[in-house]
């Protein structure tokens, strides 16, 4: 099965990085689903992470816990072995509590009817929802004293649990990253945070993989603010690459899958205190562990691989 183009990731998956930048991880990541065929894998963790506006103090949860709703458009969205097209409506919260640290988004695919042939939702037997739940925990708080030497501020335990709800076991996943993370101080204004995972899949679009573990991510996060202005804006550039290497899926001789894939991220973020603009050029390779090129049917005629090249989104949003 041909997996749903997901957003992870991305985990846009996420880190408070200071008092006033917030930054999440796509996945990546919202979510794209892709009509299942058989075979497929999902670009797990891959959250399109764009959380870098200051934390909203007028809202009535928490000042620590922010929420944001945002309808987003993607186009040539390669985690799959054919790109998708999309218009979703995303859920995100973001915030830090003591030594918890806490990212995640939950989508609706789909849900304007809106998407290339590929593409499904609720609406026509596709996913109802796509959630992505990116939790770290300081250990330095947890033991009570700083960890941190040299570049490194901060260590964290580090999750990013990836769910597709599909509209039948054979359009569901069901991923775990577990493993380290940490701040980076660079000394400038740039915020960068770095996480290393290792998966445990259990269902995955009917792929080889599913009930295993099999591979490991390498995640960097880095973030530029790039203008305050006198209208109350900011203007931010958000960017994070995901490196996934050590999958299985390319054992079987002839395997169109891949070992690795690879897909950057780069966010321009214009906010308001509520309103926000977000455009974003993300570039894949080997999307979904998918090779470029490799000749696929899925039941309805022969095609080529398109895993390799750029996707775009747009998206506006209100925090509340």
């Amino acid at each position: 099965m041909e997996s749903r183009a997901v957003r992870r990731g991305t985990s846009f998956r996420r880190v408070i990085v200071s008092s006033t930048f917030i930054w999440a991880a796509l996945s990546g990541a919202s979510c794209w689903a892709a009509v299942p065929e058989k075979g497929a894998d999902s670009a797990q963790g891959e959250d399109l992470s764009y959380e870098v506006t200051p934390a909203n103090t007028h809202q009535a949860a928490a000042p620590w816990y922010n929420q944001n709703l945002t309808l987003i458009g993607s186009k040539d969205i390669s985690f799959g072995p054919r790109p998708t097209d999309d218009i979703y409506l995303e859920y995100e919260y973001f915030g830090r509590k003591g030594p918890f640290e806490l990212y995640g988004y939950i989508d609706a695919p789909k849900i304007l009817g809106v998407g290339n042939s590929h593409d499904s939702g609720a609406w026509d037997k596709g996913s109802p929802l796509f959630m992505e739940h990116e939790p770290r925990i300081s250990i330095d708080d947890l033991v009570g004293r700083k960890l941190g030497f040299g570049l490194f501020k901060e260590f964290y335990i580090a999750f990013d649990w990836i769910y597709d709800m599909g509209h039948n076991r054979a359009g569901r996943a069901n991923t775990l990253y577990s493993g380290l993370g940490t701040d980076i101080d660079t000394h400038s204004p740039v915020n960068l945070s770095a996480n290393l995972y290792v998966r445990r899949q259990w269902q995955n679009y009917g792929a080889a993989n599913e009930n295993s573990w099999d591979g490991y991510r390498a995640q960097l996060k880095y973030i530029v603010p790039l203008g305050k202005y006198s209208n109350g804006a900011s203007l931010t550039y958000v960017g994070f690459t995901n490196f996934d290497f050590g999958s299985d899926l390319h054992d079987e001789p002839g395997s169109p899958r891949t070992a690795n894939a690879t897909v950057a991220t780069n966010v321009l973020l214009y906010s308001f205190t509520h309103l926000r603009f977000m455009a974003v050029g993300r570039y894949f390779h080997n999307g979904g562990n998918w090779k470029d090129g490799s000749q696929l049917d899925f039941g309805d005629g022969p095609f080529e691989a398109r895993s390799n090249g750029w996707g775009y989104y747009f998206g506006v949003g209100y925090q509340f």
